[in-house]
């Protein structure tokens, strides 16, 4: 199996988002499950590399160009895959993942995740999408999906589609028993 993982180029203000990384990506690598994800050396992003390769476990990169340039690339990963633009990361990334999994991070792991979500109900893939939820990081982020099925702009199956979680065993265990709404528009 392959999990994606969106999470953070930055590290956090305080380390029980490294330290719930870290534990994540060892877990990982000890369950014999590979990660995909953007390919950099900062942050949790790296963190997640670091991790996962310390227990012997694959971790392939997906990095555009013009970030490997600027050298934030992780150079000792099982793979890294160079592609032209942020567009072909997340369809590449979306292609060799069998879940997707969101760690805390800013705008650009929300975009990342929710461009999934919305291919999952859009029936374009039948793939899990999960928040890990270290520290209570998403609550806010959930309330706001709340809002938006009261409001009737999200029906509650979407919703109820998501993965939340804050352990590994709980990731593992939703991912394992995943079963995906019809799609939105469906035939």
């Amino acid at each position: 199996m392959k999990i994606a993982v969106y999470c953070g180029s930055a590290s956090g203000l305080t380390p029980d988002f490294m330290d719930a990384t870290r534990q994540l990506g060892h877990w990982l690598a000890e369950a014999g499950i590979d990660v995909v994800y953007g390919g950099g050396k900062v942050g949790l992003m790296g963190c997640i590399a670091d991790s996962v390769l310390e227990k012997n476990g694959r971790v392939y990169g997906v990095m555009p160009e013009y970030l490997v340039n600027k050298e934030i690339a992780h150079t000792g990963l099982t793979e890294l895959t160079v592609v032209s633009d942020m567009h072909e990361r997340k369809a590449r990334m979306a292609d060799m993942a069998d879940a997707f999994v969101a760690l805390p991070g800013g705008a650009g792991t929300l975009e990342e995740i929710f461009e999934v979500w919305t291919w999952a109900q859009l029936g374009h893939h039948q793939k899990p999408c999960a928040f890990y939820n270290t520290k209570g990081f998403y609550n806010p982020l959930m309330e706001m999906i709340r809002s938006m099925v009261s409001a009737g702009f999200l029906k509650q199956e979407y919703m109820d589609m998501l993965i939340t979680v804050d352990t590994p065993e709980s990731l593992l265990s939703a991912i394992n028993q995943y079963h995906p709404p019809a799609q939105k528009w469906g035939k």
